[in-house]
This record gives C-alpha cells, sequence and structure tokens, in this order.
C-alpha cells in the first residue's frame, strides 16, 4: 500500500509541477475505480501517452453518428430507416399470395396492408396487419404470414350472407345472427330473403326456423316484415299478406296450412289471412273480391224479388 501510494503521490507531483497545482497530501487513497482513469490522465499529462492518428477524426464522426441516430428514434423515423435500408437489401415485399377470398377484393387486401413497393417483409408487423385485413366487411378470421426474402401469404374465411335486411330505405347482407356485413350492392344476393323493419335482422334465423314447419311456403315467400318489433307479417308474392300473432305463431302457421291444403286459401282472390286471434280467422278480400262479391248479392236479391212476384 505504502509503494501504491508512493507511486501517485509522484505522479500527481510532477503533473502538478507542470500545471502550477497544488500538491494533494500522500495519505489520500483514491478508490479503486478511479486508480487507472487517474494513472491514463497523468500519462496524458507527462507525455507518456501515444495517440493514434486520426483519433480525433474518427471521435468526431461517432459523435455525428450518435446524434443523427438520436435524432431519427425521437423523430420516430427508425422505423422508416430500417424498411428503406432493409428493402434496399433485398426484402421489399414483391408478392402477395391470398386464398380463401371470393367477396374480398385483392385490391382492398393490398390498400389494407399498406404496400406501397418499398414495404419492408423484416419490418412488418404481421399483427398489425392481419388486424388491418380482418376489418374489411367480408373477413371473418385471416392468417398472414411472411414468407422470405420478399412473398407474403394471406389466408382468409369470409362471412356468409344469410339474408337482405330492410331498414328504412337502406338494404344490408346480413348474418344468421343480424349482424350487418355489407350494404347490398350486387344482384346475386337477390334472391335471399328479405326481412323487413326495425328487429327483423335481430330475429331473423329465429323466425326462419319457424317456418321450416310449412317448408313449401318459404318459395311463395316476399317479403318477412318485423311489426313494431313484437311480431310477424309475410307477404307473399300473390300479394297476400298473413298477419300472425305475438305469441303461439307456430300454431297460426299449422292453422293456415290445414286450410291451404283442404281450401287452397292462399291461390284464391283475397288480401289478407289475419291469425292474431286464437279462435277466428278473419279473411281480406281483393277489391275485384268485393266487386264481384257485392255484384253476386245484387244478382242474387233481384233473382229474389222476381221469384216473390212470379209466386
Amino acid at each position: 500500500m505504502h509503494a501504491l501510494k508512493g507511486r501517485w503521490v509522484k505522479r500527481r507531483q510532477t503533473a502538478a509541477d507542470r500545471f502550477d497545482s497544488a500538491v494533494p497530501d500522500s495519505s489520500v487513497v483514491l478508490p479503486r475505480i478511479l486508480r487507472r482513469p487517474m494513472r491514463l490522465f497523468s500519462a496524458l499529462i507527462d507525455g507518456r501517452a501515444v495517440i493514434p492518428p486520426h483519433t480525433g477524426t474518427l471521435a468526431t464522426a461517432a459523435l455525428f453518428a450518435i446524434t443523427g441516430l438520436y435524432g431519427v428514434v425521437e423523430g420516430g423515423h427508425l422505423r422508416a430507416l430500417a424498411e428503406s435500408t432493409t428493402s434496399a437489401a433485398g426484402f421489399a415485399v414483391e408478392s402477395v399470395n391470398i386464398a380463401g377470398n371470393v367477396e374480398t377484393s385483392p385490391i382492398d387486401i393490398f390498400q389494407q396492408l399498406g404496400l406501397d413497393g418499398h414495404t419492408s417483409l423484416i419490418t412488418m408487423d404481421v399483427d398489425e396487419a392481419r388486424a388491418a385485413v380482418m376489418a374489411l366487411p367480408w373477413v371473418l378470421d385471416a392468417d398472414v404470414r411472411k414468407i422470405y426474402p420478399d412473398a407474403i401469404d394471406v389466408k382468409l374465411a369470409e362471412k356468409r350472407a344469410f339474408g337482405i335486411w330492410q331498414h328504412g330505405r337502406e338494404l344490408s347482407l346480413i348474418e344468421r345472427n343480424g349482424s350487418v356485413i355489407a350494404p347490398l350492392a350486387d344482384e346475386k344476393f337477390t334472391r335471399l330473403p328479405l326481412f323487413v323493419g326495425l328487429g327483423a335482422d335481430a330475429h331473423a334465423e329465429a323466425f326462419d326456423a319457424l317456418l321450416d314447419i310449412w317448408p313449401e311456403l318459404k318459395p311463395r315467400i316476399r317479403a318477412r316484415i318485423r311489426v313494431a318489433d313484437r311480431r310477424w307479417d309475410i307477404r307473399l308474392e300473390n300479394g297476400v299478406t298473413v298477419r300472425l300473432p305475438e305469441t303461439g305463431a307456430a300454431d297460426a302457421l299449422d292453422r293456415l296450412r290445414r286450410m291451404d291444403v283442404e281450401q287452397d286459401l292462399l291461390a284464391r282472390d283475397i288480401m289478407s289471412v289475419d291469425l292474431r286471434l286464437d279462435d277466428r280467422v278473419t279473411i281480406g278480400l281483393s277489391d275485384n273480391a268485393v266487386v264481384r262479391r257485392q255484384n253476386a248479392m245484387e244478382a242474387r236479391e233481384r233473382l229474389l224479388k222476381k221469384r216473390g212476384r212470379n209466386s
């Protein structure tokens, strides 16, 4: 320890003499962590340390590099820098392989992925890409994978349209659970069941299942109309409206089915069949039927009067 003290004091004294500084007390002992830096500092002052050539230039360049990197990080441009660098190195996305899309356009997928010809496969976040693809209206599920060095695989599972929901003037395609998929924009879906009115979307699947008790009726239905979000009317292709009760709709349909089988009721010249009351069925005649009935009654009265005069 004494020898260490002596060497330290001597080097400090030499440096102190050169810079006319005060000489520290020889009893002072530096912490171990500071001893090596102090020896280097003394060697630099005494001229015993040799600085390699171009050290200043390299240090300045390093300072500029660190400053530039700090600016890129603080400015939020690190990802853009990495993307441009890796794209130039041959990792730019060149192709996208799409499978499972029927209603989803590949162009929509490209736009959601944000591909611009310089997108780097390395910096692309597949979770973000999947979330972007899932935001498309027809996509039920999606899987996005990187295929190095320059391709992306996108596999889709799409929603299935169950019916058309008319709300106001809007027509929308819906799933079985009533969720809206997209506005109706293609004639190929016009053969799907039409559900009309407030709440018709949410109750569409249950009502369609109710109609299964009379499957022959389904092809004859033009619209299933939800009334006040409480009960259903059925509008047939021939213009006849069937009014079902709020409760017991299945029994009402079974009564109507028997009447139609026995009397061919729904093919007659009528406007409506009201099944809302359990103890009766009310038939609404068409205008032509009313005129014909009235003419028939007048003819019957004339015939009765004539018979009365002749008797």
